[in-house]
């Protein structure tokens, strides 16, 4: 097989386990901040962070062998805008409210039979075309040229390494910090520590993205038809996933549409499997209304900030990129805005 066959099948592979695990755990950032925020339960919250502290110790892991170099990947970078970074993300954890979920969400929730997060999919992906390509495209643009600045440290690694330390030593020092303290916070709560199920699905999902730096920046590193270095992430994917599906001739399979791909399977064929799968719709056109509405969100904020909850909050933090920090941080703020304050989503009423 060709490298980029292999990638493509390991795409589709990881997509797969992570429909399967996201239907079967509901791993999903916006409900784990609906529970911990709303609802007092910490365990999904407690998931998604060791997910995350899993994929910083694995991709750090790979990375501090040679066998996969992040500073390749989109979020390393020397120059990059603050104020579009944390936008972004405010604009993208907003709009999970308004829909109820996150793109990876939407996916699974498709597979299991949820006719609304089909109108979620589409109106993202065109909402993230747009401002990729689009319409929207020269003011993004625009914003970030305005905003952007050059720093000299791009990661916690490479602040520490301005100190003095050795690469290796700033990458396990940071690495080991941040672990540490996010396995604390995790396995602090008695509840989770009972909820084994939590805990595999934030085992499995940190480990994917790990999995997806390794298949794409070791198994696809070829001198002659290199693959972008890159992992689990849904916003671009999905909108690459549609535009491929209406315009397939002249375009070429990637890593990421074999993902998105694959979730919607895996979610599919758990539903069907485990007798999950249920037809469901809108209950208004108001609801309608405010789910496209938080899908679009999602789409443009989720391009202006490099990157989703999973993307950027697992894929991005596991480079210990501080772009990704920024990026989260907004994401996180924009979540709990939707969830509680001022701008607190209403529930809808039921008729």
């Amino acid at each position: 097989m060709e490298v980029t066959q292999i990638v493509i099948l390991a795409g589709l592979v990881i997509g797969l386990v992570y429909g399967a695990v996201g239907l079967l755990s509901g791993f999903c950032l916006m409900s784990s901040m609906r529970g911990f925020l709303a609802k007092g339960d910490g365990r999904l919250v407690r998931s998604y962070a060791l997910a995350i502290a899993v994929a910083i110790a694995a991709s750090q892991l790979l990375a501090g062998n040679g066998m996969v170099d992040l500073g390749k990947s989109i979020y390393l970078q020397q120059s990059f805008s603050v104020p579009v970074l944390f936008l972004g993300g405010l604009l993208f954890g907003y709009g999970m409210v308004l829909s109820n979920g996150c793109g990876s969400r939407a996916l699974v929730l498709l597979g299991r039979g949820n006719l609304r997060s089909f109108v979620v999919v589409i109106v993202l992906a065109i909402a993230a075309q747009m401002t990729l390509k689009g319409l929207i495209a020269p003011a993004r643009i625009a914003l970030v040229q305005a905003s952007q600045t050059t720093v000299g440290a791009n990661s916690l690694p490479s602040v520490l390494m301005m100190l003095g330390l050795t690469e290796s030593l700033s990458r396990a020092l940071a690495a080991a910090a941040t672990v540490v303290a996010l396995m604390l916070f995790a396995f602090a709560h008695p509840a989770f520590r009972r909820s084994p199920g939590q805990i595999a699905a934030g085992v499995v999902v940190g480990l994917l993205v790990a999995g997806g730096w390794y298949v794409t920046g070791c198994l696809g590193a070829d001198d002659f038809n290199p693959v972008p270095v890159t992992s689990l992430t849904f916003i671009a994917p999905i909108a690459d996933a549609l535009q491929y599906a209406m315009l397939s001739t002249g375009l070429t399979l990637n890593f990421g549409i074999a993902t998105v791909a694959g979730v919607f399977a895996g979610s599919l064929v758990t539903a069907l499997a485990t007798g999950r799968f249920k037809l469901e719709g809108y209950s208004s056109p108001r609801h309608m209304l405010r789910s496209g509405s938080g899908a679009a969100l999602m789409g443009i904020g989720g391009v202006m900030a490099f990157g989703c909850s999973i993307g950027q909050g697992l894929t991005g933090i596991s480079t210990l990129a501080l772009g990704s920090f920024v990026a989260l941080a907004g994401i996180l703020l924009g979540t709990t805005a939707g969830l509680r304050g001022a701008l607190r989503v209403q529930p809808l009423a039921v008729a």
